[in-house]
């Protein structure tokens, strides 16, 4: 296992009410053993803003309790309106940014940044590329396999930069200019009533033959099954991953943040940790597919 494993809590990348989601920041502030929080909207222009109120407070309280925060860019630059805020946050941003769009790479370049897992890190060269315009830590898109994580591993370790690999929660697998959530309701984009908050989770998806498929999240396409890799750990310290990404969902984060830390401790069993997890997250199933360079809702 690695040295001082490090573990983030990512961005809340669903539609929460304003208070829902400063009341789950103060308890992690509180009571959860992470390092690192991530703050922003990253789905959809159109929510920037919903928490702004509550911003100030929940960074206070966070820092105050001695975690490490960044401020998260929009996935996808879709209009006038996300550039500016993208280019405001970028400007005005008291903490490290970072990056899910390559407009915000380029807005960042020459100033040490991350890179999230929506802009996709896929071979060495694009590694070395962005570690030369600035980027200090980058998270790995959730589809890669163990074998491509160990060599971007060895690059990273040659190059100085932390990598970070999500270990917790549906996979964010693609995002849209549509919104297929305000589509589901009859509703075009503009006027999507924001029906994406009746889904704390994501909206569950089918196949036409009645089987569980995908989830949708406003503009966002998501894993139907929860990312768990726990018993993974070990192997991706060893391969150069020193950061443990997890995605916040309706479940209790901070029991999902402890049991990771015991796991990256040694203090539990990743098999007696997997079987709790899965108990948290149904009815929706645990994956670890891409990981294994198998079908990524498969769990090994």
């Amino acid at each position: 296992m690695i040295l001082e494993p490090k573990l983030t809590l990512g961005p809340v990348l669903f539609n929460w009410p304003a208070e829902t989601w400063r009341d789950f920041h103060f308890r992690i502030a509180d009571e959860a053993d992470v390092d690192t929080v991530i703050l922003g909207e990253v789905v959809c222009g159109k929510q920037t803003g919903f928490v702004a109120d509550h911003l100030p407070a929940v960074i206070d309280r966070l820092a105050a309790a001695g975690k490490e925060i960044l401020l998260a860019t929009q996935a996808l630059i879709a209009d006038e309106r996300d550039r500016r805020a993208t280019a405001d946050l970028v400007a005005g941003a008291p903490v490290m940014v970072e990056a899910n769009d390559m407009g915000a790479v380029a807005l960042l370049a020459g100033r040490p940044h991350a890179v999230g897992p929506l802009v996709n890190v896929y071979n060495e060269a694009t590694l070395a590329w962005l570690v030369r315009r600035g980027a200090r830590r980058v998270c790995l898109a959730p589809e890669l396999s163990a074998t491509a994580v160990r060599a971007l591993g060895e690059a990273a370790a040659e190059f100085g930069v932390a990598l970070e690999v999500q270990a917790f929660g549906r996979s964010p697998l693609a995002i849209s200019a549509r919104c297929y959530h305000a589509r589901a309701h009859g509703l075009h984009k503009d006027g999507c009533q924001f029906v994406c908050g009746r889904d704390a989770d994501g909206m569950e998806v089918r196949t036409l033959d009645g089987e569980k498929f995908l989830a949708v999240n406003g503009t966002q396409t998501l894993s139907h099954g929860y990312v768990a890799l726990v018993a993974e750990l070990d192997g991706l310290g060893r391969a150069g991953v020193g950061r443990f990404r997890l995605s916040p969902h309706s479940v209790d984060m901070v029991r999902v943040a402890d049991l990771f830390r015991a796991v990256l401790a040694g203090r539990s069993d990743p098999g007696a940790v997997t079987a709790e997890l899965a108990g948290m997250v149904a009815p929706a199933a645990l994956e670890n597919g891409f990981h294994h360079a198998k079908p990524g809702f498969t769990l090994s």
